[in-house]
């Protein structure tokens, strides 16, 4: 496990914070798009791109890159955001979200946007997709990065990551992927569940019990760990522990608050997929740029 510094954690907290408040910008300015379970990812999201993934920018389809496979694929502002701050496309391109002809669509498409691995609208299918990457991938010709396309120290040959929702685990399809990957021994495969508690319709909770989750996970086979999913700290730490495990999958159940940082769209449902007003958008603008503060001292 490499050692992080307060300053690479501190850092980390900051871009995820300034993330929020860019996916707000969006959101309000087109009155359209998914604020909370975006609010939910930002840490994760931000520790991937800004420390831990092997990709290099400048050439998208790098073969020995990491593939991240964003299953809940509507909550792609966050995933725009963190693709054009790691220089995979300018960010003043984010102002097209979701606009007629741009390439940042509501739900993220591979051919269209540089860095996207895999289109995500209907949710459900970015395990089953990951272990297809990861088996494709394992017995490939190693390639070991550049000095400049290795953000972190790691090179072993390319991993697979999927990040996916917690609501989207109702879905038949993530299971059969989650039996598929431990049968083939998919060490390379790390699944990061963004466990907000809330979806669409409600609590996750209400709508479907998954508890106990971790359990659940372990009976399938996979190496599981939990950790507290706005802890760039223990995100990090988490992301080292699944590359030292080799001989089965891994998953990181990173349990988040939906709607993070705004207090009226914490936990409410209603913020899944619901845009500010201009009243609400200041207010929330004003918890966020606050809550950044801590972040620039």
């Amino acid at each position: 496990m490499h050692y992080h510094s307060e300053q690479l954690v501190k850092d980390i907290s900051r871009r995820a914070q300034e993330f929020r408040i860019q996916v707000l910008k969006m959101v309000h300015a087109e009155q359209t798009g998914h604020l909370g379970g975006a609010y939910s990812a930002a840490e994760i999201l931000a520790s991937l791109y800004f420390h831990h993934l092997r990709v290099d920018p400048k050439n998208p389809q790098w073969a020995g890159r990491d593939r991240l496979l964003f299953s809940k694929g509507h909550a792609c502002a966050m995933l725009y955001t963190a693709l054009a701050h790691r220089g995979f496309f300018p960010p003043d391109e984010l102002a097209s979200f979701r606009q007629f002809g741009s390439r940042l669509q509501g739900h993220p498409d591979p051919l269209k946007t540089p860095g996207v691995e895999i289109a995500a609208g209907p949710l459900g299918h970015g395990v089953a997709i990951g272990v297809g990457v990861a088996l494709a991938l394992r017995d490939a010709p190693g390639s070991k990065p550049s000095a400049e396309s290795a953000p972190s120290a790691r090179a072993s040959a390319a991993k697979v990551y999927v990040v996916l929702g917690d609501g989207e685990i109702n879905a038949g399809v993530i299971w059969e992927g989650v039996m598929a990957a431990a049968k083939f021994k998919l060490g390379n495969l790390t699944a990061i569940l963004d466990y907000n508690g809330i979806q669409q319709t409600g609590a996750t909770a209400e709508s479907m019990p998954s508890e106990p989750i971790g359990e659940k996970w372990q009976a399938f086979g996979w190496h599981v760990q939990e950790v507290h999913g706005h802890n760039v700290q223990q995100v990090l730490d988490a992301l080292d522990r699944a590359d030292e495990v080799h001989a089965r999958p891994s998953v990181i159940i990173a349990r988040t608050t939906k709607g993070k940082g705004v207090s009226f769209m914490e936990y409410d449902h209603r913020w899944h997929g619901q845009p500010p007003s201009d009243e609400q958008y200041e207010r929330a603008l004003g918890e966020l740029e606050e809550g950044l503060e801590q972040w620039q001292k």
